[in-house]
């Protein structure tokens, strides 16, 4: 299958990883850093773990703009919510009539945006609880092992979404399907809710938010903050107990570093107006009070600006 991961940060990239297994895939990491794409041309993608020796995956190529690709049958979208309509703008050439165009993108908005640029039949969403983060140019570092939970936004051709399950189990990547698409993005975004933005202000790995009772209440109030606007949208979470659930997903990628903190600590501008601040504006659309999340959108905010 021909696959292009637009965005190939350390989660794209390490998808593209993952899909570069089976040998049938011609994998595309589309990526703006020119140093990022060179390295994997030369030298091919290097995957870091502690669980294993480093992998280096070869049979997959690099490029710095979708005007380098043509057509592809599965496009996977892994590009910042905020930089979703431009991407997606730039890089129609990439779509065709049967192509599947697939988020596995952090917050809320992104499969509207999609929609907006390319027919909505071919639109599918997920979300993604592997850990990754960028190491180096050319080198990405394995976190922890999650896995991806993919849906549609009908039924009308569910033959197309096993396909894709089909090539995700194939590429050794841990996956499920949903009928309940929306649920399962905001669930993902409950856990984004809970340590992204206190990881990165607090400059700490997603494992030590609680181990202090400082942080975790801080988590808490805003995951509940959050659990109370997901209930006023009409969102049935995949999860009875937002908290725990936030709490768990620490637990399990305790040494990630959070993609928040990473773009804090490389001075780029955060998704933080898709995660926390998504949550402010819809409380007040339901007049429920966010305030821990305000302080929370207002601070990342107030780091940006200074950088």
């Amino acid at each position: 299958m021909k696959i292009a991961i637009l965005g190939a940060g350390a989660m794209g990239s390490l998808c593209g990883a993952f899909l570069a297994g089976q040998s049938e895939n011609q994998i595309t990491l589309i990526n703006r850093r020119k140093d990022h794409v060179e390295a994997i041309n030369q030298r091919g993608l290097i995957v870091k773990s502690s669980q294993g020796p480093d992998l280096v995956i070869k049979n997959l190529k690099a490029v710095t703009s979708a005007d380098l690709v043509g057509e592809q049958e599965l496009v996977i979208v892994s590009v910042k919510a905020t930089g979703t309509k431009e991407a997606i703008d730039q890089s129609l050439n990439l779509v065709g009539p049967a192509t599947m165009v697939l988020t596995l993108q952090n917050g809320l908005g992104n499969i509207e945006t999609l929609c907006q640029a390319v027919n909505p039949s071919q639109v599918l969403g997920g979300a993604n609880s592997y850990g990754s983060w960028f190491y180096k140019p050319g080198e990405v570092i394995l976190a922890g092992r999650g896995e991806i939970v993919i849906g549609q936004l009908d039924d009308r051709d569910g033959q197309r979404l096993m396909n894709l399950k089909g090539l995700f189990e194939r590429s050794s990547i841990n996956v499920k399907t949903t009928t309940n698409l929306k649920g399962i993005i905001w669930t993902k975004l409950i856990s984004n809710i809970g340590i992204n933005a206190l990881c990165a202000i607090l400059g700490i790995k997603n494992g030590l938010l609680i181990k202090k009772p400082e942080s975790e209440a801080l988590m808490t109030q805003a995951v509940n903050e959050a659990a109370a606007v997901a209930k006023a949208e009409g969102v049935t979470l995949e999860t009875d107990d937002p908290v725990a659930y936030a709490k768990k997903v620490c637990q399990n990628s305790a040494e990630n570093i959070c993609s928040m903190l990473q773009d804090v600590r490389a001075k780029k501008q955060t998704e933080i107006s898709a995660i926390n601040g998504a949550i402010v504006n819809l409380g007040k659309k339901h007049q429920i009070p966010t305030p821990i999340n305000g302080v929370l959108t207002d601070l990342v905010k107030s780091i940006q600006q200074n950088y």
